[in-house]
């Protein structure tokens, strides 16, 4: 079947039109001047995804907690992680961010939800708008804080009873917007599962483990195939906000129709849905700013590292030159001795 760009109204009937939203603003100074204070660019994309003429953009971190939210719709974040984990499974808590994590106020995570499964494993789901320069460093440090917590927890809890064999795995799930170039590299598979294994087979129950998720990546394959699977739908609702795929979406899979419905009736909430949109837009600037700081550090490091090399360099060639220097030196002092004893040498008489 063949989806034609359209507005998204016509399957939520309760989309309003921009006239409507309008009178809303006008009505209450305060949102006026919010909507004054944001760019045209900024202020078309409120009103495309509020008028249905784009999707919501779901892994904004206000849109994400509102539709899977685990504290009153536990079974769909369930779903999304049975779906990632390749197994079911099902949320039992969520547990607050530890104060002691490593990520600063200028951090590029978009949202961070840390939850506790049944069998005890511990999750923590990360959305980055901008991938980390370097991915890989940065999630191992965030696991062995989740796996610290996890630790510190269960012995302050058990106490002399305490053992290791109660320590579940912990998984860190990161969904990239815009993945590092090492990602792309790799453009044929949007899922990369990593855990530790041996190189002798050995079977030790190592216990992290991680999955990132370039939703970029995966939408240049969905722009190709379409949706596929039910990872493929989980995909498409959280990465994309093209109607046409949309509404493919809802119709191979029905069950994501109500999380898009419960979204658009937010936005019949004016007010609250313009302070989620100020809140996303001031993330964007700081996640712009601290990827723009931490690239140009990058670069810094790498126009220090190769001034340095070629000081290194300089260096060694000086201390050639002058290893040279010292040995023309000793030369011309061999010569200016066999020039004495030359003229001191008296052939021997006959």
């Amino acid at each position: 079947m063949t989806y034609k760009e359209t507005n998204l109204s016509q399957f939520f009937p309760c989309i309003r039109t921009k006239e409507l939203i309008f009178d809303d603003i006008k009505k209450h100074p305060n949102l006026e001047n919010i909507y004054e204070s944001w760019t045209s660019n900024q202020q078309e994309e409120f009103l495309n995804i509020c008028t249905g003429n784009k999707g919501i953009k779901i892994l904004y971190d206000s849109f994400f907690k509102e539709v899977l939210n685990p504290e009153y719709a536990p079974d769909r974040l369930s779903n999304l992680l049975s779906i990632l984990l390749e197994r079911k499974v099902k949320v039992k808590d969520v547990l607050p961010n530890d104060s002691t994590r490593l990520g600063d106020e200028m951090s590029l995570v978009i949202t961070d939800i840390v939850v506790e499964l049944e069998d005890k494993s511990l999750a923590n789901i990360e959305v980055q708008k901008l991938g980390y320069l370097f991915t890989g460093e940065r999630a191992s440090c965030y696991s062995a804080d989740l796996l610290l917590r996890q630790y510190k927890r269960l012995r302050d809890k058990t106490k002399s009873k305490f053992s290791y064999k109660d320590i579940a795995p912990v998984y860190t799930i990161v969904f990239l917007e815009s993945s590092p170039a090492c990602f792309w590299e790799f453009k044929n598979e949007y899922v990369h599962r990593f855990s530790t294994t041996s190189n002798t087979g050995i079977n030790l129950n190592m216990l992290q483990n991680f999955i990132f998720i370039p939703i970029d990546i995966f939408l240049e394959k969905l722009h190709n195939r379409g949706i596929k699977s039910e990872l493929d739908a989980w995909l498409t609702f959280l990465g994309c906000d093209e109607p046409k795929y949309i509404i493919e979406l809802i119709t191979k899979y029905p069950g994501f129709k109500s999380m898009y419905s419960d979204l658009y009736d937010l936005c019949q909430n004016i007010e609250r849905v313009m302070e989620m949109w100020s809140k996303e837009l001031q993330i964007l600037d700081r996640n712009t700013v601290k990827y723009m700081i931490d690239e140009l550090q990058e670069k810094l490091d790498d126009a220090n590292a190769t001034i340095a090399n070629k000081d290194a360099t300089i260096a060694n060639m000086g201390s050639s030159l002058a290893n040279k220097d010292a040995t023309i030196t000793n030369l011309q002092s061999t010569i200016v001795e066999l020039q004495e004893k030359l003229s001191k040498y008296e052939p021997p008489k006959e």
